[in-house]
Order: C-alpha cells, then sequence, then structure tokens
C-alpha cells in the first residue's frame, strides 16, 4: 500500500451514479427549456447541488435556487437510498486498505441525504473516517482551497494525500491544490479520460488496481 490517507470522490467513482446525477440534472434545465451543450455535464459535476443551481441560473434558470436543489433532491433520493450500487470491486478494495490500515475519506459534491443514505445501504459507511459533502466546507471542488481544508482537517500534508475522482476539473484542482491524484475511468467521462491522465498522477480502469499503485 504506498498511500496511507485517500480521498475519495463519490459519485462515479465509488458509486455507478453519474447516470442519475446527470439525468436529475439535465431534466430540470429540460422542464425549464434552458439549453445547454454536451460539455455541461464536465462543467457541472465537481460543482455539488448549490453550485449547480448557482450555474443554472447563470444560464438563465429563473426558478429561485433554494426551489432548484429541492428539485434536484427529489429526483436523486430514490435512486441514492434503494437503486445504485457500487462500482466493480469497490467495497473489496476498500475493505481491504482499511484492514491494512489506511485511513479513508469521501469529499463529494452530493449533499449528505443523499450520499449517506447510499453508503450505509451499500454497508460501507463506517469503513471511512470521515463522510464529507461540499456543503461541509461552504464552496465546491472546483476550488483548490477545499483540498487544503480537507488536508488540514485530515492533519496531513496536503502532498500526502491521494485524492480520487473521475471528473477531469476536479482531478485538475485537487492536483493545483498539491495532492497527489489518481483519476478514475466512469463511462459518464470517458470522452475526456486522456484530459484526465494528462493531470493525474495515476489513472485507474478499476478499483482492482488501486492497491498496487507504484
Amino acid at each position: 500500500m504506498k498511500y496511507k490517507t485517500y480521498l475519495f470522490d463519490f459519485d462515479g467513482t465509488l458509486v455507478d451514479s453519474m447516470p442519475t446525477f446527470v439525468s436529475v440534472m439535465l431534466r430540470i434545465l429540460d422542464e425549464n427549456s434552458i439549453k445547454y451543450d454536451e460539455g455541461i455535464v464536465k462543467i457541472i459535476t465537481p460543482l455539488g447541488y448549490a453550485g449547480t443551481a448557482e450555474y443554472f441560473k447563470k444560464m438563465g434558470l429563473s426558478l429561485p435556487k433554494d426551489e432548484i436543489i429541492r428539485l434536484m433532491d427529489e429526483y436523486a433520493y430514490n435512486e441514492y437510498a434503494h437503486t445504485i450500487q457500487a462500482k466493480a470491486h469497490v467495497i473489496s478494495v476498500l475493505k481491504r486498505l482499511k484492514s491494512e490500515g489506511a485511513d479513508l475519506n469521501i469529499l463529494t459534491a452530493s449533499p449528505h441525504r443523499v450520499l449517506d443514505v447510499c453508503l450505509k445501504r451499500l454497508g460501507i459507511y463506517e469503513l471511512f473516517n470521515n463522510v464529507w459533502s461540499c456543503d461541509d466546507f461552504g464552496t465546491t471542488k472546483a476550488d483548490p482551497d477545499i483540498y487544503v481544508m480537507a488536508a488540514e482537517k485530515l492533519g496531513q500534508p496536503v502532498e500526502s494525500i491521494l485524492f480520487l475522482d473521475d471528473n477531469y476539473n476536479a482531478d485538475k484542482t485537487a492536483k493545483t491544490a498539491g495532492m497527489k491524484v489518481c483519476g478514475v475511468f466512469d463511462a459518464s467521462s470517458a470522452d475526456y479520460a486522456d484530459d484526465i491522465k494528462g493531470v493525474s498522477d495515476y489513472y485507474i480502469y478499476d478499483f482492482s488496481e488501486l492497491p498496487d499503485l507504484k
């Protein structure tokens, strides 16, 4: 085990939820006849619900921010509570790392309402020393400061932490903040795999590769 402290993204990294996340967000735009291009997914994924709501308002969505967030939560909750599954080998690898003494943590754009219920249903909530939503920091994963603040809470030098995410912008920002970065393949970001590799120290296609990083 090369690293002692891990900071994991949730959606698209630990769980196969990106189709749900994307469909929820785009459904709100579609219902309000707001036009968007394919690149929007890459932009909004690290922003969290509040950040995405603000971005949607800049795009012309006239609903109040609180109402946008309420709709996101309503549309997503049932899937996280009952349907979304862990990605291949995630659970077994997390248990292996934990048994070897690793410090496992989550930093995600998803709010606790959907994050916690999903982790508990999958039986892995207790594996993590910290389960953080961006909401806990009052900013997003597009802000380098969030990684520095997370490192401070962990009591570790930022450069000693391995951050794992399937999103290019989050990986790039974490790297800028000084963390070691491992890009994670997800079908939703397959078109950006080369971009992610370009800003990451490592890249894995399957979680079974994680314990053997050199």
